[in-house]
């Protein structure tokens, strides 16, 4: 269609033509629009709206996840807005964490009338201690023996089936549960904050951990090793009661708060809902002498893909005077909880007498000369001699304290791992 002006146009002509056309803008008003009327993908295209469309929430974070663990402990009221939550638990006191099934009607149905297995760990929040976490738990191990870091309350647990608790991972444990069933799962954390602080003069604040659960399904070979959900949540710590008092002071300081200061502050709320996360790094397992009731593949620490790691890696510390008083009082159970030991890594490729000897003398900056013989602390402290086979059967991330004896014969010295 071909438009022409003519000029020149009369004042009246003008006028009149506006006078309709605003008319027919107005037409409209009042009327009902049909299904057909506009469309509003045409609307949301128009350039106006491009700016507003980059922050509408995605279909990814209005997601419903399959699965939402519950913690039931309060949350503390002193984390500011927009601040992840954090929850103060009691050592060894039995918590309690749903395990609810969130999945709408068809999704996943490979899942449905089937176990799914899920994984609870005790891991550190602050990525100093990430990085020597196998370090601060075995000497944790080594101060706390025969203790673990984390149990369930398997008589207080509902639903779960075939629950595990590997005796060389003290923060993990896993079991099977159908989620078409009541599950909840009772966890006790036996650790406190205050254990990892560097410095301990009484009043220091504890570190933080975390409590994370991984969740897999059955692959083709009938092996829970699909992922399929992860959250966690932040925690910490205290010595029985220690949690009720930090959780009462909380509330104290931030009801004597102004209204304005209070705005700036999260509820506290009954229970913690973990949110989800990314899930545990895909490790491999060196593998170790089998322990009864556990695969080989889960009888060691992780150890992520593509890192060469040696074939055995020992824990040692040379035992000094303070630090034979040490021990001796707490085997009568009077040494404080906080008694430090230092460790050093020994990592052996060839897995003989003659390297551990070497990597010894090199510790310690002396010549593997001057160790005549390397014995190891037996039954009722008898000294048997450390041979190749022996280191052989040694299990990874053993500790042991050295002791030096010195050889009347010549300028050489004995070496006794206890």
């Amino acid at each position: 269609m071909a438009w022409a002006l003519k000029l020149p146009l009369t004042d009246e002509v003008i006028e009149s033509g506006l006078v309709q056309d605003f008319d027919a803008s107005l037409s409209g008003i009042g009327q009902e629009l049909g299904a057909g009327a506009y469309s509003m993908s045409d609307v949301l295209a128009l350039p106006i709206f491009k700016q507003e469309e980059s922050s509408l929430p995605s279909d990814s974070e209005n997601k419903i996840l399959p699965f939402q663990y519950v913690l039931c402990a309060a949350t503390s009221p002193a984390v500011k807005l927009h601040d992840e939550t954090l929850t103060y638990l009691n050592q060894g006191q039995s918590y309690e964490i749903r395990m609810l099934d969130n999945r709408k009607i068809g999704e996943l149905p490979e899942i449905t009338g089937k176990m799914v297995k899920s994984i609870i760990r005790v891991v550190f929040h602050d990525r100093r201690l990430q990085y020597t976490e196998h370090q601060q738990l075995e000497g944790w191990r080594w101060n706390r023996p025969g203790d673990r870091i984390l149990d369930l309350d398997i008589p207080m647990s509902v639903g779960i089936i075939d629950p595990r608790a590997n005796p060389t991972q003290l923060n993990t444990v896993e079991f099977l549960w159908d989620p078409s069933k009541r599950t909840s799962v009772f966890i006790q954390v036996h650790c406190i904050s205050t254990e990892f602080t560097m410095r301990k003069h009484g009043g220091e604040k504890g570190v933080p951990f975390r409590i994370q659960i991984d969740t897999f399904k059955e692959n083709e070979s009938e092996e829970y090793t699909e992922h399929l959900h992860s959250a966690s949540c932040q925690v910490k710590v205290f010595k029985p009661k220690g949690a009720d008092r930090k959780q009462k002071t909380d509330r104290e300081k931030m009801e004597k708060r102004a209204p304005q200061e209070k705005e700036k502050y999260q509820p506290s709320y009954e229970t913690t809902i973990l949110t989800e996360c990314c899930p545990w790094p895909e490790v491999t397992y060196v593998s170790n002498s089998p322990s009864p009731g556990f695969n080989n593949t889960h009888n060691s620490f992780p150890v992520a893909e593509g890192v060469v790691r040696p074939r055995l890696t020992i824990y040692v510390c040379q035992e000094s005077q303070p630090t034979r008083e040490q021990q001796v009082k707490h085997e009568n159970g009077d040494a404080p909880n906080n008694t430090f030991f230092v460790y050093h890594a020994i990592y052996l490729e060839e897995l003989t007498a003659s390297e551990l000897t070497e990597k010894i003398a090199q510790l310690f900056n002396i010549s593997p000369r001057q160790i005549n013989q390397i014995f190891k602390q037996g039954p009722t402290g008898i000294h048997v001699l450390v041979s190749d086979e022996m280191i052989q059967n040694f299990q990874d991330e053993v500790c042991f304290v050295l002791d030096t004896m010195k050889d009347d014969t010549n300028d050489g010295y004995h070496i006794i791992l206890k």
